[in-house]
């Protein structure tokens, strides 16, 4: 009768493990899917970008407003964000709760400084008479950099949901899943941000 109940016992632990098992691939190819849906969309903005790069409409063109030493800062930031991540994922992996959400508290705040840093860029090429308005090339370049700093916008708030979860839930597969699919998210943001540095700020610049 024991060894029964113990079969039994251990049949359902093997389906719950196997049902989880497979949940977990299905989340990960499905949020893979996304990101390749979202690179289309960076693609489609970058290509748009690409043709109208001359299309200045005689109004200010990039060379006379972009900073390169201010765009740095802000990807400075963007970068030792990914760092900060990595630590929050160590902590998490770990089980150490204060320590996962220190680092991704800073994280969070990173990410902040980088969108506070991005819309006084736009204030002030908006001062400057550098607005969407203004040209293809001006229209082109808001529709990218703005794009990327909502999927940021997204990722943070997506943060501070996760420290809903976490605080309900602890350190459950499911929180563990949505933390490591918003890791795959936030350093995907990171190599979209590198591209636009090099191919919209340096090339702006030069």
């Amino acid at each position: 009768m024991t060894s029964s109940v113990l079969s039994e016992h251990e049949e359902v632990n093997h389906d719950e493990h196997h049902h989880d098992a497979e949940r977990t691939v299905l989340v990960s190819f499905g949020f893979w899917l996304y990101i390749i849906s979202d690179c289309l969309l960076f693609a489609t903005l970058f290509a748009t970008y690409a043709v109208m790069s001359q299309s200045f409409a005689g109004a200010v063109t990039p060379k006379e407003l972009f900073d390169l030493k201010f765009v740095a800062i802000e990807t400075g930031l963007l970068l030792f964000s990914s760092f900060t991540f990595g630590m929050a994922m160590l902590g998490a992996h770990a089980q150490n709760m204060v320590r996962m959400k220190s680092w991704l508290l800073i994280t969070a705040l990173l990410g902040l400084g980088f969108l506070g840093m991005e819309i006084y860029e736009f204030m002030h090429f908006s001062h400057e008479g550098a607005t969407p308005q203004t040209s293809g090339y001006w229209s082109s370049f808001y529709a990218l950099v703005a794009t990327h700093g909502l999927h940021v916008t997204a990722g943070i708030i997506w943060m501070s949901l996760l420290f809903v979860h976490f605080n309900r839930d602890g350190f459950s597969l499911d929180n563990m899943r949505r933390l490591s699919c918003l890791s795959l998210f936030w350093h995907f943001l990171d190599i979209i941000w590198i591209c636009v540095f090099s191919f919209v700020y340096l090339r702006g610049a030069l």
